[in-house]
């Protein structure tokens, strides 16, 4: 999961960035209305934190120029304004969540993973496909009788990934865009050395499930009947 958070008050978003990173939530921030558009066009995202009250172009243009352009991204509004009337212009704007300043960062993370749940069976703390459970609390995989692995950060970042969008071809560019950043100088051989340390965990697990490769694309995770190496 990886999040693009637009907040302008540097001392909030450094927090925040923290926050997320401690709770493995992949975050790109930026403090203007006018780069948070210009990032969130670019489809990396699972979701966006976006404050209203923004430099060169506030947050609700930048949320109506991305629905005009057919933007699905789903967006969690930020603000210090707690009148109905900037709620309902947020929402109205097509906004899909609305959260006002001060906040619980408990509740703003239970609103981020909720917002940001796509597809897989999602179960609290867990996601299942095939024969294989990924623990999102405690960072394991897990096999059907119960054996289990702990993964790296960015083991489970890219395992995130693939259990949310399963059966759908994830590009090696997509992978770096959302796990290690934009901004990153990390190449497809840094995607390959974690993808076989994941295929060697999960044949330790004899998972029938599999990462499959499309040749010069990416990969996807499918059932199969064995793991290939």
């Amino acid at each position: 999961m990886r999040i693009l958070l637009v907040e302008d008050e540097e001392r909030l978003s450094q927090a925040l960035v923290e926050i997320f990173k401690k709770n493995k939530i992949g975050v790109d921030a930026v403090y203007t209305g006018t780069d948070g558009l210009k990032y969130a066009r670019t489809g990396a995202y699972d979701g966006v934190v976006l404050d209203i009250m923004l430099p060169e172009m506030d947050g609700i243009t930048v949320l109506k120029t991305l629905r005009d352009e057919q933007n699905s991204v789903p967006v969690l509004l930020l603000t210090a304004k707690d009148e109905v009337a900037d709620k309902v212009t947020g929402l109205d704007s097509g906004a899909d969540d609305y959260m006002t300043k001060p906040f619980s960062t408990d509740e703003l993370l239970a609103r981020v993973r909720a917002l940001t749940r796509r597809k897989g069976e999602v179960k609290e703390n867990v996601i299942t496909f095939g024969d294989l459970t990924l623990n999102v609390k405690n960072c394991e995989l897990v096999n059907a009788a119960g054996d289990s692995l702990k993964l790296s950060l960015k083991e489970y970042q890219i395992v995130d990934l693939l259990f949310r969008s399963p059966h759908e071809v994830i590009t090696k560019e997509q992978i770096i865009e959302k796990i290690w950043g934009n901004d990153s100088s990390a190449e497809y051989n840094n995607v390959e050395v974690y993808i076989s340390f994941l295929r060697k965990k999960m044949l330790f697990l004899k998972a029938k499930t599999e990462i499959r490769t499309a040749r010069g694309i990416g990969y996807s995770l499918e059932e199969g009947k064995c793991i290939r190496l």
